[in-house]
């Protein structure tokens, strides 16, 4: 799960930045404010990479997908994009979990075939 979900959350991290530079470009929005909050968000895509697999990872996980579909409020393409990366939030969970299980179980098998008596 931790592949798929920092590889999400990488995409993200660039997304935010040309997000920010777009942002720029609206006059009401000062350099600093824009930057701030997308130097926060970006912080937190790549220190989520270091936490996805703890308590609460994936939940604060769904946060960062929730505000950036909101930040589509200053720029009108991120509720596409915002709701592109929650869908791809939500496949890197789901399928992460699954090959994680799938993991375990090879692991399992593959620990009993060994510790079983040979044949010969």
């Amino acid at each position: 799960m931790r592949t798929l979900c920092s590889s999400t959350l990488i995409g993200e991290f660039f997304v935010i930045a040309f997000a920010a530079l777009v942002a720029m470009k609206d006059p009401d929005l000062s350099a600093a404010t824009v930057w701030t909050v997308s130097g926060v968000a970006m912080f937190l895509t790549l220190a989520l990479c270091g936490v996805i697999t703890r308590p609460g990872g994936v939940a604060l996980g769904w946060a960062l997908q929730l505000a950036l579909v909101v930040s589509g409020v200053f720029v009108p393409t991120m509720f596409f994009l915002g709701v592109v990366f929650a869908a791809l939030w939500w496949a890197s969970v789901h399928y992460g979990r699954r090959i994680d299980e799938a993991k375990a179980r090879f692991a399992a098998q593959a620990e009993s075939a060994s510790g079983a008596p040979d044949a010969a």
